[in-house]
């Protein structure tokens, strides 16, 4: 299985990361940020929340997909990969992370690289998304058949779209103390945005080569299609897992 960034760098997918700030996606973390910290923002994307994660401290964004990067300025940007966090043991006071973790193949792996990094009673803070626990109404048989092409895709590319339900113990197993979790529900897309959404990731996947589930993504394909334009009013509430533990 290939790991891969399911959402892509279409125009529509850069938008929506652009839209996400430090003051709504890190405020359960802010406690942590004390003055002077070398705090490490894991994918950061184009850093529309690294900018302004931890002002008093030395910030570092790190991010797989080098393109995405911007120009440094007040923050360091890095070319990595979690598994591989070019920097030595016990050297990092918090490492935050948001939206990564549900597309990870082996986040277990990435826990233990960020608990190496991280210093004897550093902190990890991180938000992962949880597609079975998602308000989505209304819920038509065109719109089940969709996510489920949604959440195919997001396997296909070695994700795991329910990973907010267990992350928590995944953090226990990598060895971590001190967890705590809440679940916070955000208006990522509105219903119809979400609609035009998924039928665009079903779309770019059926141009690619024919795969073993093609015939599935074809079907979903066509419910995202007629969930287009057959339902446009509706309410979509992401449910986002945030959780903070100590090394």
């Amino acid at each position: 299985m290939l790991e891969g960034y399911a959402p892509g760098y279409a125009h529509d997918a850069l938008s929506m990361m652009n839209t996400r700030t430090a003051s709504d996606r890190a405020a359960f973390a802010q406690p942590l940020f004390t003055p002077g910290a070398r705090v490490l923002d894991l994918g950061c994307g184009q850093g529309s929340i690294t900018t302004a994660l931890a002002p008093a401290c030395h910030v570092i964004g790190i991010d797989i997909h080098h393109p995405l990067l911007p120009a440094a300025s007040t923050v360091d940007y890095v070319n990595a990969s979690a598994y591989a966090l070019p920097f030595a043991a016990a050297s990092v006071d918090i490492v935050f992370s948001h939206a990564l973790f549900e597309h990870l193949a082996n986040p277990l792996a990435a826990l233990a690289e960020i608990r190496r990094v991280l210093r004897p009673g550093g902190h990890l803070a991180l938000s992962t998304s949880d597609w079975s626990r998602a308000k989505i109404r209304p819920r038509t048989a065109n719109v089940d058949a969709a996510l489920r092409g949604h959440y195919l895709l997001r396997r296909r590319h070695g994700g795991d779209p329910f990973c907010g339900r267990t992350i928590a113990a995944k953090l226990a197993t990598a060895g971590f103390t001190n967890i705590t979790e809440r679940s916070r529900y955000r208006e990522d897309l509105t219903y119809r945005a979400l609609a035009t959404y998924v039928e665009a990731r079903l779309a770019a996947a059926l141009a690619e080569p024919p795969a073993k589930d093609h015939d599935q993504l074809t079907s979903a394909a066509r419910s995202a299609w007629s969930w287009t334009r057959t339902t446009a009013i509706g309410d979509f509430h992401q449910c986002w897992q945030e959780l903070t533990a100590t090394r």
